[in-house]
């Protein structure tokens, strides 16, 4: 092992709270490139094989610059980037921006998670609000539907944020006529926007989409496969590129994407993910 992973080890031995972000990666050169055929299935392949070339090289980055007075310190909190791949907005191009992102919790015995994603998400663009969010349906038993009492606790949270003015808008996806239904009817901030995912379903239910256009809910599209990042996956990467690691030992809690939009033409500025993890236990 080199002096590198033997001082990621250290680090990751010590600390309770990982937080890992790959910058824009528009700014990267070496992900591995896919050019995913027209079927569903080979694009979500594609869209895992990314996020774990993602995850890997950010710890590979990371450990290869640990600065030494680092290791001394032992901080319970890991921040984990690619100095050169971070990229904040200038404040005075905000407003030709949107700040757009998309939560996926992995662990689903945290509500406050969405709330450190946006406070986070706002801190490594350098803005004070995002424009949008969408969360994904939470993860729930294998045999469990998808209810109402699943996604308040989230939606909640979510509330407070538009409310507090972190976030303007606040969608969701996944969901179909009733549940959709369901969650406008008992929501405070309505839902704005609902994602579907047409690997599922060839064309928008009828049902869905007369009900978004009632209440002026704007229905979107995605390819994410249902589980974006998945513990085994996590610490599949953390150990590829920190060999000797006890990766087991660590959860992911959380991942953001994020995307930033010059509005007046519709071309992507920056575009990548933030994730929280912890170590059991902690």
């Amino acid at each position: 092992m080199g002096t590198d992973s033997r001082a990621a080890k250290a680090l990751l031995a010590r600390a309770r709270t990982l937080h890992l972000q790959t910058g824009n990666l528009l700014n990267w050169g070496r992900l591995r490139k896919k050019c995913p055929s027209t079927h569903s299935e080979e694009f979500q392949n594609a869209f895992l094989l990314q996020l774990h070339d993602c995850i890997q090289k950010t710890l590979n980055e990371w450990s290869s610059q640990i600065n030494p007075d680092l290791v001394r310190e032992f901080p319970d909190v890991l921040e984990c980037t690619v100095s050169h791949a971070v990229e904040k907005i200038n404040p005075d191009e905000r407003e030709e921006m949107k700040v757009s992102a998309k939560l996926f919790i992995v662990e689903s015995n945290s509500s406050s998670s969405t709330r450190s994603a946006v406070d986070m998400a706002c801190s490594v663009l350098g803005v004070a609000q995002l424009d949008s969010v969408i969360i994904a349906s939470p993860p729930i038993e294998d045999g469990v539907n998808l209810s109402l009492e699943h996604l308040q606790p989230y939606w909640e949270e979510l509330e407070n944020l538009v409310q507090s003015k972190k976030i303007v808008a606040i969608g969701t996806s996944d969901l179909d006529k009733t549940q959709l239904e369901q969650l406008y009817q008992w929501a405070q901030v309505k839902p704005n926007s609902n994602q579907v995912n047409l690997a599922s379903c060839c064309v928008m239910p009828p049902d869905l989409t007369a009900f978004a256009k009632q209440f002026d809910i704007q229905l979107l599209t995605h390819n994410d496969p249902k589980e974006l990042l998945s513990e085994a996956s996590f610490q599949e990467a953390l150990q590829e590129s920190i060999p000797d690691i006890q990766a087991h030992e660590w959860v992911p809690l959380w991942l953001l994407r994020y995307s930033v939009i010059v509005k007046s033409r519709g071309i992507i500025k920056s575009k990548g993910y933030i994730l929280q993890a912890k170590r059991r236990g902690s």
